[in-house]
């Protein structure tokens, strides 16, 4: 592991217990989180993007905003559901961000996970086309998304007000970003997918599919797939991958009352139905720092990524979610290799 970051679903509600009660809330402790985990070295700060939630929704807003109040941590999504968005209007969006980032944007996007909303994507006004789905379509504006990214001509000039003939390219263009873009994938035929269009690797608790292994062999199965495909298809450089994470190490009391009874309590994972099939989601490391480290060590994707993204109980505050990093690279990211 050469990486460790933050990924946080910006969860916000007036509940018992939460310190992120609005939206507000939650997006303004994002930012201040992103300095702290600076502070300490943490390596990313992540955002998870759902529509019709409460939580993060356009995430670019965001991400200029953390941007702005650092200077080394990689900013990222994991991950930004296609299907919601006009590709060329994204590409305008994330080369700014990037642009006020110096270069420091890791953007995760996909087909997305199923939503709170029926068909949400069609109240945004895209509408697969006939013959065409979900799927599809949100390949398809990824496939723009990333040829604007990279400068491709969009658009007929205007002779009368450029003076020449032509396709002209969205602006601004942010040079390094299209290198930069992650797929998240489910399942080990869309990890295939992604080495063959030269993408990074984005996987998370959850595989949308299940072979009775388990979840870490599984991802890590899917991992070697998307390298070679990626190794097939002639793409130069190395590929990154990520895999996400929940690990809370219990160092104090606090960390006891609020997760004391989960020690022990999840160490299998679980499997169900999702979106009309098997799924299996990836258990939590919960409990003494010595123990998860151990655990993660034997968990065959964690070794075979380069990043890892911890999940975080955002809801706890800025305050306790500094702590809990700070665990983790103190106690138990080193014997991941980490540093």
């Amino acid at each position: 592991m050469k990486r460790i970051g933050f990924l946080s679903f910006g969860h916000h509600q007036p509940v018992q217990g939460s310190l992120a009660r609005t939206a507000r809330d939650a997006l303004v402790q994002t930012v201040e989180l992103a300095e702290a985990a600076e502070e300490l070295g943490v390596d990313g700060a992540y955002v998870r993007v759902h529509h019709f939630a409460p939580q993060f929704a356009s995430p670019f807003p965001l991400l200029a905003a953390m941007a702005a109040r650092s200077s080394r941590i990689e900013l990222g999504t994991g991950v930004i559901d296609m299907r919601y968005e006009n590709p060329l209007y994204m590409a305008e969006e994330a080369a700014i961000t990037d642009l006020i980032s110096n270069g420091r944007l890791q953007l995760g996007v996909s087909r997305g996970s199923p939503e709170t909303a029926l068909r949400g994507y069609e109240s945004f006004g895209y509408v697969p086309a006939e013959g065409s789905t979900d799927a599809d379509d949100a390949r398809a504006r990824t496939a723009i998304f990333r040829a604007a990214i990279a400068g491709a001509g969009i658009a007929p000039a205007n002779p009368q007000m450029t003076g020449r003939a032509g396709l002209l390219p969205i602006q601004p263009q942010s040079p390094g970003l299209s290198e930069r873009i992650w797929w998240g994938s489910g399942t080990r035929k869309t990890a295939e997918w992604a080495g063959e269009q030269g993408m990074n690797l984005m996987s998370s608790t959850l595989l949308t599919e299940d072979t009775g292994v388990p979840f870490g062999d599984l991802q890590a199965e899917q991992i070697a797939i998307f390298r070679a495909a990626w190794a097939e298809a002639g793409h130069p450089g190395t590929p990154r991958v990520s895999v996400s994470r929940s690990i809370l190490p219990i160092v104090n009391d606090q960390d006891r009352a609020y997760f004391g009874r989960k020690a022990g309590a999840e160490e299998e994972d679980q499997v169900g139905y999702l979106d009309g099939g098997l799924a299996r989601f990836g258990k939590s490391y919960v409990g003494e720092p010595d123990l998860i480290a151990a655990q993660l060590a034997d968990d065959a994707a964690v070794r075979e990524a380069d990043t890892v993204l911890v999940t975080i109980p955002n809801q706890l505050g800025v305050a306790y979610n500094t702590t809990l990093l700070e665990n983790i690279i103190k106690h138990v990211a080193p014997a991941l290799g980490w540093r």
